[in-house]
C-alpha cells in the first residue's frame, strides 16, 4: 500500500470516526440516578434529568455536585468508547501493518 492510499484511507476513518462522535450518545447518572446527563461524543451536553426528590432550595449545593459528577462521569464514558474506537480503526489501517500500532 503506498503512502497516497494510507492517507486517503486515514482521511476517510477520521470522517467516519467525527460521524459517529456525533451520533453517539451517552447517559451517565449520579446520587443514585437522582441526576441523569446525556452528552455526544463531542462532549457537547444534550439533556439533563433531574429527580424531582433532589430539587431543594436548601440543598442547592449538592444538586450541583451531583450535575457535575455526572457530566464528568459521561465525558469519561465518551473518552473510553472513542478510544475503543480508535484502536480498533488504527487496527485496521493498513492491515494492521502500521509500525508500533500492534
Amino acid at each position: 500500500m503506498n503512502i497516497q492510499e494510507m492517507m486517503a484511507q486515514a482521511q476517510q476513518m477520521q470522517e467516519h470516526l467525527q460521524k459517529q462522535m456525533a451520533e453517539m450518545r451517552v447517559d451517565a447518572t449520579a446520587g443514585g440516578g437522582m441526576v441523569t446527563v446525556t452528552i455526544n461524543g463531542n462532549k457537547q451536553l444534550l439533556s439533563i434529568k433531574l429527580d424531582p426528590e433532589v430539587v431543594s432550595k436548601d440543598d442547592v449545593e449538592m444538586l450541583q455536585d451531583l450535575i457535575v459528577a455526572a457530566t464528568n462521569d459521561a465525558h469519561r464514558k465518551v473518552d473510553q468508547a472513542l478510544a475503543s474506537q480508535m484502536q480498533g480503526q488504527l487496527q485496521g489501517l493498513a492491515g494492521g501493518r502500521l509500525p508500533g500500532l500492534s
